[in-house]
């Protein structure tokens, strides 16, 4: 990815990365770094997602039993936290260089950051690549083939738009037209101290 400000965010670089990502990772486990670079987190991010893909997988295993899906879930809430704690660091490594290149908040505002718009093209990495994958079944229904054709059309589409969106984007607020603040998940239901289930057991536990 290149480093100058302006073309700090490259989206069809981001797509590459993605795509390459994707297809390294079914053939070895993700392994992600401490990397907090730009390229590192959207790398972090990307593997969260990966990881949350198969693993929802999982969870609608049908020999599956309880127990196992109780595991399965728990370990989505985990990487979705991760999911949602990177595109933060995202779009705060975003502002942190704009303020560094003393570029001001100012313009319209963007109702989704960057970080944001990164996480929908990991996810449509990987629908594209699924979808690929169902291109090829050679043991598919009839009219499998010509449903996912339509389908991986339709996701490239999609994709294609959000490459161009997120450019324009990042060129707007380099150029002061647009801006974006950073957005906090504030997740609950992790948090020992908000989520109610969790905190009323705690306090039962303590009693005994």
């Amino acid at each position: 990815m290149a480093t100058s400000l302006s073309t700090l965010v490259d989206a069809c670089a981001i797509v590459q990365l993605h795509d390459g990502r994707t297809r390294l990772w079914h053939q070895t486990a993700p392994e992600t770094g401490a990397d907090r670079s730009l390229e590192g987190l959207v790398e972090a991010q990307h593997a969260a997602n990966f990881t949350l893909w198969h693993a929802e997988d999982e969870a609608r295993r049908p020999s599956a039993d309880d127990a196992s899906i109780a595991t399965v879930k728990r370990h989505i809430d985990r990487v979705n936290q991760v999911r949602n704690d990177t595109t933060e660091r995202i779009d705060a490594w975003l502002l942190a260089s704009l303020r560094e290149a003393s570029i001001e908040e100012s313009g319209e505002q963007h109702s989704e950051t960057p970080g944001m718009m990164m996480d929908r093209l990991s996810i449509l990495s990987l629908k594209l690549f699924h979808t690929e994958e169902e291109l090829g079944r050679s043991d598919a229904p009839p009219g499998h083939h010509e449903r996912n054709a339509e389908r991986f059309a339709t996701l490239q589409e999609q994709r294609d738009d959000l490459t161009r969106c997120l450019d324009r984007l990042w060129a707007q607020v380099c150029m002061g037209e647009r801006c974006f603040r950073q957005y906090r998940q504030l997740k609950m239901y992790n948090d020992p101290e908000l989520n109610p289930v969790l905190y009323q057991e705690k306090t039962r536990r303590n009693k005994l």
